[in-house]
């Protein structure tokens, strides 16, 4: 049964209730094989609509997406029942995955925030982050940006992905930041330790909702990729992400059935335990599963009700740490852009 309610968790110390689970659109975008068709993705939409997943979270550079909210919104009328959240930051030619640079000057934050609105045809943004910060603006720039752009009613609430705990102590000195972005899941844990730069440590400090991106391992932890061959080719997880190199997804899937033995004794998938784990991080943390399914929808939804008492999280969480997981979440290049720290502003 589904919970009576989509339960809900405040968006950081300042900010609105939104439901403890969000939906990640990137999928529908195409991103993870083939694009679904409007017919397809409308459907996805409105069940998340019934569903009170209504927490949706999009970018700029996520396909065509802008335009198929838009096109959402005007058959349905249901905008004010979305939370929405966007991006902009990151650099690519629209409807490819060619990365050409990152841009989080202030200018380009206000030029970036008026195409979406446009291509979306809404009049405010609820969420609205710096997808990646450019090491060589300041992030007192893009916040004063985003301060401008939230007194002219364009957006609601400001958020930051991909800052280290040095930039968003920066960040708050010019305003709140409402949400940090940042991937977190059973098997990507870095935000927790001097890896991540103690970014948990830093948003619970500061008042800060973390909002868990990539909650189920890219896909991992969902038991569906057991070889490289799983993969469509125009999955960019084919191309870009080592975990699933076929010298490594095969060994990975043996831990992600190890990780089914916890999921069998809550009678779940392990895609609903790896959102339970998550969930059971803290009422601050939001994770944002997305998927192209309506079937597998349904079920991240329904991991709200799948509750770990705190010897079962930590019996899980012994396994991960002696969990002998190959390759990476990302390549290098990719790294490079997480926890990332700017240059100071000049006097």
């Amino acid at each position: 049964m589904a919970p009576s309610g989509p339960p809900l968790r405040q968006l950081g110390k300042n900010g609105p209730q939104v439901p403890a689970l969000g939906f990640g659109l990137m999928g529908l975008a195409g991103a993870y094989g083939a694009k679904p068709s409007e017919e397809e993705q409308f459907k996805v939409l409105d069940r998340a609509l019934e569903l009170g997943n209504t927490f949706w979270d999009t970018a700029d550079i996520y396909g065509f997406n802008d335009e198929m909210l838009n096109a959402w919104f005007k058959r349905t009328g249901k905008r004010d029942q979305i939370f929405l959240a966007t991006k902009f930051g990151i650099l690519m030619e629209r409807g490819t995955t060619d990365f050409k640079g990152l841009n989080s000057s202030g200018a380009y934050c206000k030029k970036a925030c008026e195409a979406s609105l446009e291509r979306m045809g809404i009049k405010t943004i609820d969420l609205y982050y710096a997808h990646r910060l450019n090491p060589d603006t300041p992030i007192e720039e893009t916040m004063r940006a985003m301060v401008e752009l939230k007194a002219e009613g364009k957006i609601r609430y400001i958020g930051i992905c991909g800052a280290s705990s040095n930039a968003l102590r920066r960040a708050c000195k010019i305003a709140h930041v409402d949400a940090v972005q940042v991937e977190y899941s059973p098997f990507v844990r870095d935000i927790e330790t001097e890896a991540g730069t103690d970014l948990l440590k830093t948003c619970r400090e500061l008042g800060i909702a973390v909002v868990a991106y990539a909650p189920l391992g890219r896909g991992l932890l969902t038991g569906s990729h057991k070889t490289n061959a799983s993969l469509e080719e125009e999955d960019v997880r084919k191309k870009y992400m080592p975990w699933f190199r076929p010298e490594n997804i095969e060994s990975n899937a043996k831990v992600v059935e190890q990780f089914k033995c916890f999921a069998d004794k809550k009678n779940c998938t392990t895609a609903q335990l790896a959102i339970a784990w998550v969930v059971k991080q803290g009422k601050d943390i939001i994770p944002i599963p997305g998927t192209r399914s309506i079937k597998y929808l349904e079920q991240n939804w329904h991991s709200l009700d799948v509750h770990l008492s705190d010897e079962e999280e930590a019996e899980i969480r012994a396994f991960l740490e002696n969990a002998d997981i190959q390759g990476s979440n990302e390549t290098d290049a990719g790294k490079r852009l997480s926890f990332v720290d700017t240059k100071e502003e000049s006097a």
